[in-house]
């Protein structure tokens, strides 16, 4: 089953922490970005809910270190919270 995400808003948090990557992390979100919205759930994005203090958040994986933070806001909107290393999940 495929999911398209139709708007994805970001924080502040967010924002700061993609202007901090490494270019080629940010080219290569880029790229998972638009897969991303076109299925929310692609095999290559290894989409995951989270548990324990972070139930309700999902996580993306944009390579093997980088993940992206969201939320469902509604079927097809999003919000990123935040994006990096597993540091993101403290």
């Amino acid at each position: 089953m495929t999911l398209p995400i139709l708007k994805i808003h970001t924080t502040s948090d967010f924002e700061k922490s993609l202007k901090d990557l490494p270019r080629n992390i940010q080219s290569l979100l880029e790229r998972k970005d638009i897969l991303f919205r076109s299925d929310a759930f692609h095999p290559q994005l290894k989409t995951h809910k989270l548990k324990g203090k972070l139930a309700g958040f999902w996580s993306y994986s944009i390579n093997y270190h980088y993940r992206v933070l969201f939320r469902f806001i509604t079927r097809d909107e999003v919000i990123y919270y935040d994006i990096g290393t597993h540091e993101i999940y403290r």
